[in-house]
């Protein structure tokens, strides 16, 4: 079920009980950053390293965040539902999803938690496309109008932005969230397991900013058409 937030208010303080995810692959020059940006606005976060081969870890346990380690790289969808796994058995109250290569701002934080509240919603989905997508180049912008396309015939879920890795649960909604792909599939796996859930979902406008370092690890083309076949594959399975 979903409402409409493209006019959300700030929202309140974030509660005591959220908790930050992050999936982080490789990402020591990066995460350092973006824990000293979100740490302070969020001082429980959880980063899954995800099996890196750089000193991630290390830069991770130097912040004061909360680190699991994958002794192998299992992917960003495994890597979420770990943290996520976590930071319920944490007793979270809500859960944020937060990407590791900085494109995602902590003054989003608030306007999401506030949607949930205001809208008596489970899920705020960000969405660049509502919000401001900073840097954002034609073949990528391309590539997401895509996915999204993909995702209402996959799920029959419209929405303006499918692939944006910013969102917000209450504890409700995290423990409906069962990720069964591992990589980069999952973007499209959580938005139907959203419409399946049954609960009530929001999307909120975010600010995402793309660099050169974002845009290197994002996924290429060739990777979406192929996890777009798999996903649409096991729907016709099931």
């Amino acid at each position: 079920m979903q409402t409409d937030a493209s006019r959300p208010s700030v929202g309140p303080a974030l509660p005591e009980g959220l908790w930050v995810v992050i999936a982080a692959f490789n990402e020591a020059p990066r995460i350092g950053r973006v824990l000293e940006e979100l740490l302070p606005a969020a001082p429980r976060v959880v980063v899954v390293d995800d099996g890196s081969s750089d000193t991630t870890g290390a830069e991770i346990l130097a912040r004061g965040a909360w680190l699991v380690t994958h002794s192998v790289n299992l992917g960003q969808g495994a890597a979420l539902q770990t943290g996520i796994s976590f930071a319920l058995r944490q007793g979270a109250s809500h859960v944020v999803t937060f990407d590791a290569d900085g494109q995602h701002t902590p003054d989003d934080l608030p306007r999401l938690i506030g949607a949930l509240a205001e809208h008596d919603a489970d899920f705020a989905l960000g969405s660049r496309f509502l919000g401001i997508a900073e840097g954002i180049p034609m073949s990528r912008r391309i590539l997401l109008r895509a996915a999204i396309l993909f995702t209402r015939v996959l799920s029959g879920v419209s929405l303006s932005d499918t692939h944006n890795g910013l969102r917000a649960m209450t504890r409700r909604g995290a423990e409906s969230i069962h990720l069964t792909f591992n990589r980069m599939e999952h973007a499209s796996e959580i938005i139907e397991q959203v419409s399946r859930s049954g609960l009530r979902y929001v999307e909120v406008p975010v600010h995402i900013r793309y660099t050169e370092a974002s845009l290197a690890k994002g996924q290429r083309t060739s990777a979406a058409l192929g996890l777009g076949l798999r996903l649409l594959l096991e729907k016709l399975a099931r």
